[in-house]
C-alpha cells in the first residue's frame, strides 16, 4: 500500500478500515434514500417540491441544531461503539416505512424520526475518526471519509435516478434499509470498546451534560481560528441550500428535463467535492487551513450567481465548481478541530461544530425554498448575492496570519467533585 497515494494510507489501521467500510455501505444507501426522497417530494407536488424539502430539510437540521451537543458530550463519556450501533438499527427501521408514504406530512414525520438518530451517529462517528487513527493519518482519514461521502452521496443520484425510470422511487429505499443492518455488523464485530476516556464514567446527570455542552461551544468559539471555519460555513450554507432545493425544479421545471439530467447534475456536483477531497487527502493541510476555507466559500459562491443564463452543460460545469468549494470549506475545518482540541473533549467540540454548522442551514433552506417558489429563474443568483456579502464581510475580519497556536483540553482539578477547565496550550500550527 505504500506505493499508493497518501490518502490511502490510513487504511493501513484495520480499526479504521472497518469502521470507514460500515459508513461506506451506510453511505451508498443514504445516499438513494436522499434522492428517492427528492423524487417521491416531485412525484407528490410537482414544480412544489422545493417547498417540501425546503421543509423536510429545515426540520432535519432543527434536530442536528438541537441534538447534536448532547450526542458529541455523550460520545465523550460512553462506549461510542453501541452509539453507532444503536443508531444504524433505529435507521432501518424508519427507512423501511418511506415506501409507504403517500401525503407530505409523513415525509415530514419520518424525516424527524431518522435525522433523530442522526444527529448522534454523525457527531460520533466524526469524533471517532482521530481516536481510532494516529496523529499522522487523521488527516487522510477525514478527507476520505469526506470524499467517500460527497462520492456515494452525490454520485449515489445518477444511480438513482437511473433505478427509478426502471423500478420505481419506492423500491430505492429497500436498498437503504439493507445496507444499514450490514453496516450495523461490521461496526459490532469491532474488537473492544470505542472509549474516549479509559477511566470509567458516572452517569452525567442534566446539568452536567448542560456543561459539557457549554464547554464544546466555548471552545470552539474561543478559537478564533475554528470559528472563522464557522463563519465560511454560513457563507457556503446559502449557496449548498439553493443547490439542494432548488435543482430539481431548476432541472425538471425551467429546464423542462428529467429525472437523468437531475441526476448528472448532483452527479457533477459530487465529483467536483470527491476530488477536492482526494486532493486534500494527497496534500499538506497544515498551516493552510483558513485560505483554502476561504477560497471554498468565495468558489461556491461564484458558482451559483451565473445559473439563471446557462443551460444543462454550463450548469454541470458550475455545480462542479460549487462541490469543490463546499470540500474545501468542510474538510479543513474538520481537521482543524482535530488538531487543535485534545481526544477526550473532540465529541463535545465535533457536536457543539456540528449543531452551530448546521444552525446556518435551518435559515438557509427556507430561504432558498421561498426564493425558489418566488422566482424559481433567479433563486440561485439572489442567494448568491447574499452569501458573497457575508463573504465579503467576514473575509475582512478574518485572522491575522500571524494567529496563537493552540491546543484545547480539560484538565480536571480536585476542589470539587465534576469541576473543570478548559486550558489553551501552545503546540502545532492550524
Amino acid at each position: 500500500m505504500g506505493k499508493l497515494p497518501p490518502i490511502f494510507h490510513c487504511l493501513q489501521n484495520r480499526l479504521f478500515a472497518q469502521l470507514y467500510l460500515a459508513q461506506t455501505i451506510n453511505l451508498l444507501g443514504d445516499a438513494l434514500t436522499w434522492v428517492g426522497l427528492a423524487l417521491l417530494a416531485f412525484d407528490l407536488a410537482g414544480e412544489g417540491a422545493g417547498v417540501i424539502l425546503a421543509g423536510a430539510l429545515t426540520l432535519r437540521v432543527t434536530v442536528f441544531v438541537l441534538l447534536s451537543p448532547v450526542a458529541g458530550a455523550i460520545a465523550d463519556r460512553y462506549d461510542r461503539k453501541r452509539i453507532m450501533i444503536f443508531t444504524h438499527l433505529a435507521r432501518l427501521g424508519i427507512i423501511c416505512l418511506f415506501p409507504w408514504v403517500t401525503e407530505a406530512w409523513q415525509i415530514y414525520g419520518l424525516v424527524l424520526g431518522l435525522n433523530v438518530f442522526n444527529a448522534f451517529f454523525t457527531p460520533t462517528y466524526t469524533a471517532t475518526i482521530p481516536l481510532v487513527t494516529k496523529n499522522d493519518e487523521y488527516p487522510q482519514a477525514i478527507a476520505l471519509s469526506s470524499a467517500t461521502y460527497q462520492l456515494l452521496g452525490v454520485l449515489g443520484p445518477g444511480l438513482a435516478g437511473s433505478l427509478a425510470a426502471f423500478v420505481g422511487i419506492r423500491n430505492i429505499f429497500w436498498g437503504d434499509a439493507l445496507t444499514f443492518l450490514i453496516a450495523a455488523v461490521l461496526i459490532l464485530t469491532l474488537p473492544g470498546k470505542l472509549l474516549a476516556n479509559s477511566t470509567p464514567q458516572p452517569v452525567r446527570t442534566p446539568a452536567q451534560i448542560g456543561q459539557d455542552i457549554a464547554t464544546g461551544t466555548q471552545c470552539l468559539f474561543g478559537d478564533r481560528l475554528m470559528r472563522y471555519a464557522l463563519t465560511m460555513q454560513l457563507v457556503v450554507s446559502l449557496a449548498g441550500a439553493g443547490i439542494l432545493v432548488n435543482t430539481v425544479g431548476y432541472v425538471q421545471g425551467i429546464l423542462h428535463l428529467g429525472k437523468i439530467e437531475y441526476g448528472w447534475v448532483m452527479t457533477a456536483f459530487g465529483l467536483g467535492a470527491t476530488l477536492a477531497s482526494l486532493g486534500l487527502g494527497n496534500t499538506k493541510q497544515q498551516g493552510k487551513r483558513i485560505l483554502l476555507t476561504s477560497f471554498g466559500a468565495i468558489l461556491m459562491t461564484i458558482a451559483i450567481l451565473p445559473v439563471p443564463m446557462v443551460n444543462l452543460q454550463g450548469l454541470l460545469i458550475l455545480w462542479a465548481g460549487a462541490g469543490i468549494g463546499q470540500t474545501l470549506v468542510n474538510v479543513p475545518t474538520q481537521t482543524l478541530i482535530a488538531n487543535r482540541v485534545a481526544k477526550n473533549l473532540q465529541g463535545r467540540v465535533y457536536g457543539a461544530h456540528f449543531a452551530w454548522s448546521h444552525l446556518w442551514w435551518t435559515f438557509s433552506y427556507p430561504l432558498a425554498g421561498w426564493l425558489g417558489s418566488y422566482s424559481a429563474q433567479n433563486s440561485f443568483f439572489y442567494l448568491g448575492i447574499l452569501a458573497l456579502s457575508l463573504f465579503t464581510l467576514f473575509y475582512f475580519l478574518r485572522p491575522s496570519d500571524h494567529f496563537e497556536q493552540g491546543f484545547w483540553h480539560e484538565h480536571s482539578h480536585y476542589h470539587s467533585s465534576d469541576h473543570s477547565h478548559l486550558h489553551f496550550h501552545g503546540t502545532e500550527e492550524a
